[in-house]
């Protein structure tokens, strides 16, 4: 109920709506030409649907109780029929117009405007065809019930049928107009309102001639009644309709028209003048219906051609279009700006317009070569593609790539050319710019006082560089050649561990490191230090190794000399510190320098693309910056920390180290596939320590888990936790590898469970953390795995918290 009171209309619009149902029942009464009978054309049903059609749900029981005050006014006014029959028969009639436009919104979807051929086609079937069943049943077996006007069943129900489909067909449509199409003002041209008026006359005229007997049939109506309907749509046949029926009224009603005649045929006639109203209104709501449906289609047309138009012109490209033989028709809005030209403004006499468009516009050292791979491609039909240089219309040549595919009809002949040419010149310098780099780069290759080479996945030799051919004898690159010569260099004894080791790394996708003696031109051995790395791509695929030999004979025998030396030096306590601190020193100063290596490699890598990728080179390039920074401030905090010095604490949020360390370790964590999870707690306070021991510790403790899950296929992931416990701000780092078997060892000097560790990581972790005031534990991750966790304590002056 609250719906329906929220959804009543207008106490204006149902009092109008009851006087048109009582007006139209008035017609109704008058058109009963038939003896003895009230039946005939019944606008309200055509009314009654039209108002249902356009309410809301919600607000159809207003308008049937406003159809109900209209039937029995009419009742009283018109039939006088008992009070029971005249209910059932507004029953009917409701009946009619509920069904009817409940199956005309269901099928059409609202809101309904009788704009397309389906739409005209379901309201003549469902409104005027299947709907007036309903009325026309009851109302029938309402007169043969009550015994009014002697009326059988089976004599009153075709006159009902007939009559409620011709007045659904003549006044819905009509309504509808009114209602929805009417409500702007009319935009009708002066010629298009001249040609209203001269159709209205002729209307009048033709409707007047053929409905009062002078001319011999009153189906001559039809052409001015279909040229409204074709010219002016539903409007048009709305508008004719009416017209046509109130013409037909009058003459009817006044004996004039061929539908009036004697007794006996009066039956006949009635007949007739429902299928001649139907028939005339069916015949007129489709021609409109195709009519309107023609005119959006072609308005569709047109708006693809101007969408299409400005598409064309907006791309951000310059794009033409050719003849047959090769002359340019069109250049759109981008190439014109471009040139500072039209297609027109390169005529000139005795040239043809192509000629002399590639004679103004193309650079004097291209024009032959475009033009003669034109010319091929419009002899042959095959696809046109060239670069060159054009002139801008400042004057500045810059590099075009342009392309063109022929048009062709359903005979295969080609109609036209269509081209479109895009600025490369950017990408032109770009490709020279690098080509210049990789010139650079194989004279800094030349120049360095090492052996370098490449393999393929395979393992197969596919690059040389200069000084390692000269160190051969050989004059060429060829693999064969350099492996043979390569092998036969290799001492004898390293030869079985040189080859395992390279197997080993090209199955693996390890690392190749290793120190082998390579004979010399004069017969003596020399040791090498050989390495070896792989270059991924994206998917962690490997795409090529490239490999470095560096003479270390003297370092060998230097360092041969040294633990000679060493042997005769006291191993006391100066010794241990003096190897601890040693170890420290490579263990910390490895992990940056890594980072430098690893970050080299990925520059390397972004500047090979094709095109390179300069802004990712330039973001490696500032980790290398950063990491080669951090080499030197780790060895200095290493020296203050064996050394006692006094050390440089600052207040400080966590997080942001935390952060720092997470970037420097994001390029490796990347590349072995590990995923970093990262979560700070917002309300910690801030935290007196040395930024640099503390981001190493950080590094360690993360590169330990990376390493950890080295031999994962999956499931890599590394967690970060950091977050207050009491006095002190805990932070756990775990991974998904194998664990720890010895938990309580670990943090022992020179105790490794890797294969070329040093043992000192993990140590100088704890030497740091315990020099702060906090402690560093492992634990077991669960369901596998480590958890690696340390603390460090809140100054008691830090009550202010800080979201790091």
């Amino acid at each position: 109920m609250i719906y329906v009171w929220s959804n009543r209309p207008r106490f204006l619009h149902l009092g109008l709506f009851t006087v048109a149902y009582v007006l139209g029942c008035g017609f109704a009464q008058l058109l009963a030409i038939v003896p003895g009978t009230g039946i005939s054309v019944w606008p309200p049903g055509g009314l009654f649907m039209a108002a249902l059609i356009l309410a809301p749900r919600y607000s159809w029981p207003w308008w049937i109780l406003a159809g109900l005050l209209a039937e029995l006014s009419s009742n009283v006014l018109w039939f006088h029929s008992p009070l029971p029959a005249a209910v059932l028969i507004y029953v009917g009639n409701a009946l009619e117009a509920a069904v009817g436009a409940w199956l005309v919104n269901r099928t059409c979807k609202r809101p309904v405007r009788l704009e397309t051929l389906q739409e005209v086609l379901a309201f003549v079937v469902l409104g005027a065809g299947i709907a007036p069943v309903v009325s026309a049943t009851v109302g029938s077996g309402t007169l043969a019930w009550f015994g009014l006007q002697s009326q059988t069943f089976s004599a009153a129900w075709p006159l009902w049928w007939i009559g409620d489909a011709t007045g659904v067909l003549i006044v819905a449509p009509l309504a509808l107009v009114v209602f929805q199409n009417w409500r702007g003002e009319a935009q009708l041209s002066a010629a298009r309102w001249m040609e209203a008026c001269v159709l209205g006359l002729i209307f009048l005229g033709v409707a007047t001639l053929s409905l009062s007997g002078y001319l011999p049939f009153a189906y001559i109506i039809m052409p001015p009644l279909l040229w409204a309907a074709v010219r002016f749509e539903f409007k048009g046949a709305a508008v004719t309709l009416t017209l046509l029926a109130l013409i037909t009224a009058v003459f009817t009603i006044s004996g004039a028209s061929q539908f009036a005649g004697n007794p006996e045929s009066q039956k006949h006639n009635q007949i007739m003048l429902q299928l001649f109203l139907a028939i005339s209104a069916f015949s007129a709501l489709i021609v409109a219906a195709i009519s309107r449906q023609h005119h959006l289609a072609v308005l569709t047309l047109r708006q693809s051609e101007r969408s299409l138009l400005e598409l064309i012109e907006t791309v951000p490209a310059l794009l033409w279009r050719l003849a047959p033989d090769g002359e340019p028709i069109f250049f759109n809005k981008h190439m014109i700006d471009f040139l500072g030209l039209g297609v027109t403004d390169c005529d000139k006499p005795g040239v043809n317009r192509l000629a002399a468009t590639i004679q103004t516009v193309v650079h004097p050292d291209d024009r032959a070569g475009l033009g003669d791979a034109l010319n091929a491609s419009l002899k042959t039909g095959e696809r046109f593609f060239q670069r060159s240089r054009m002139r801008r219309a400042d004057g500045v040549y810059r590099w075009i790539e342009s392309r063109a595919e022929p048009m062709r009809d359903w005979d295969g002949v080609i109609i036209q050319w269509y081209g479109v040419s895009v600025d490369i010149d950017d990408e032109v310098r770009a490709q020279k710019a690098l080509q210049e780099s990789e010139r650079q780069l194989q004279q800094i290759i030349d120049a360095v006082p090492a052996n370098i080479w490449s393999w393929t996945p395979a393992g197969e030799m596919s690059y040389v560089s200069k000084r390692y051919l000269d160190y051969l004898g050989l004059t060429d690159a060829n693999p064969q050649d350099f492996e043979r010569v390569a092998q036969a260099l290799v001492h004898p004894d390293d030869i079985p561990e040189v080859q395992r080791t390279t197997a080993t790394c090209l199955q693996t996708g390890e690392a190749f490191v290793m120190r082998y003696r390579r004979r010399e031109k004069n017969g003596s051995y020399r040791w090498m230090e050989g390495r070896c790395e792989p270059l991924r791509d994206r998917d962690g695929t490997i795409a090529q190794w490239y490999g470095v030999s560096l003479d270390v004979d003297d370092q060998v025998q230097s360092r041969e000399e040294l633990r000679v030396a060493q042997d005769n030096l006291a191993r006391a306590s100066q010794a241990a510190s003096l190897a601890e601190l040693s170890a420290s020193i490579a263990h910390e100063v490895a992990q940056p320098l890594a980072a430098v290596v690893s970050s080299s490699d990925a520059c390397r890598h972004w500047l090979l693309a094709e095109p390179p990728n300069i802004e990712r080179a330039q973001k490696t390039l500032e980790r290398i910056l950063q990491s080669a920074n951090s080499a030197v401030e780790v060895v200095s905090r290493i020296r203050a920390l064996f050394k006692h010095s006094e050390e440089t604490r600052n207040l400080a949020p966590l997080g942001r180290v935390i952060s720092e360390a997470r970037d420097l370790m994001a390029e490796d964590a990347s590349r072995r596939s590990v995923y970093m999870d990262v979560d700070v707690a917002s309300d910690l306070p801030l935290v007196a320590f040395d930024r640099v021991q503390i981001q190493q510790v950080l590094i360690n403790l993360i590169r330990n888990a990376v390493d950890a899950m080295d031999t994962m296929m999956s499931d890599k992931v590394l967690k970060v936790r950091v977050h207050r416990m009491e006095h002190a701000i805990q932070v756990e780092i775990s991974d998904r590898g194998r664990g720890i078997e010895v938990p309580d060892r670990i943090f022992e000097p020179f105790f490794t469970t890797k294969r070329q560790g040093m043992g000192m990581g993990l140590a100088i972790c704890r030497s740091i953390v315990e020099s702060h005031g906090g402690k560093i534990w492992a634990q077991k991750n669960e369901p596998q795995g480590a958890i690696l966790v340390f603390t460090l304590p809140i100054e008691p002056d830090s009550s202010h918290e800080h979201t790091g």
